[in-house]
């Protein structure tokens, strides 16, 4: 059975789902050109929250984390059940949160700061992780949650598609959650890995978000 023809509000906020990727990417790449210190291949982008001009980095956080959250209330329009709403949901306020709790300067960034992971961190610091944690298990579940309805729909691409994101960011998470014990090319690998699967996550949402803004989905059981 096909659901009815979205309206134009729910349209509006998947939108914003297909948005929320290339705000967040373009801003940090913008970040990036503007900051002196930022090495993209031993620092993750959370860093940039950090110095003076780290508040556009949590403005990032800010818009991008809104975004997602509305892409979860589009997708909760347009889909039977609640789990792939709610998982999404749970990764946009992750976000805003992790602008909030500003992650601590490490490994020579901003200029100045030691090399490795700091020794007494604070509780900005601490929070910055844990609710970085909470965003990424969120947006790990929705993966999965939408990588069992497609293969159920026999949406095959998108299943795989689904699938993998949530496998590669999964590893690549346990990978930077690991980082501060290690410098030189381990750090590095690890840092562009996880680099890899934000860029990957954020394609998948984008691609999910078009593909239920562009059709007269069809549910066929709870997600």
């Amino acid at each position: 059975m096909k659901s009815p023809s979205i309206n134009t509000t729910t349209k509006a906020l998947l939108v914003c789902g297909i948005l929320a990727g290339p705000v967040y990417v373009l801003v940090t790449l913008f970040e990036m050109f503007i900051r002196p210190g930022f090495d993209p291949t031993r620092h993750d982008w959370s860093l940039l929250s950090n110095g003076d001009l780290g508040w556009i980095h949590i403005a990032n956080f800010f818009v991008t984390g809104a975004l997602v959250v509305a892409a979860a209330v589009g997708v909760n329009r347009v889909l039977k059940g609640r789990w792939a709403a709610l998982l999404l949901g749970l990764y946009g306020i992750g976000l805003i949160v992790s602008g909030i709790f500003v992650a601590d300067p490490m490994n020579g960034f901003p200029i100045g700061t030691p090399e490795g992971a700091p020794v007494n961190p604070t509780v900005y610091g601490l929070m910055h992780i844990i609710s970085g944690a909470l965003a990424f298990i969120g947006l790990i579940g929705a993966c999965f949650v939408f990588a069992r309805h497609f293969f159920r729909i026999k949406k095959q691409a998108l299943a795989i598609f689904s699938l993998v994101t949530g496998i590669g960011f999964l590893g690549a998470f346990f990978g930077i959650a690991s980082s501060s014990q290690y410098q030189g090319t381990a750090l590095q690998i690890i840092v562009l890995t996880f680099t890899a699967a934000v860029l990957l996550a954020w394609i998948w949402l984008g691609v999910i978000s078009a593909y239920l803004k562009n059709k007269n989905y069809e549910t066929k059981g709870d997600i």
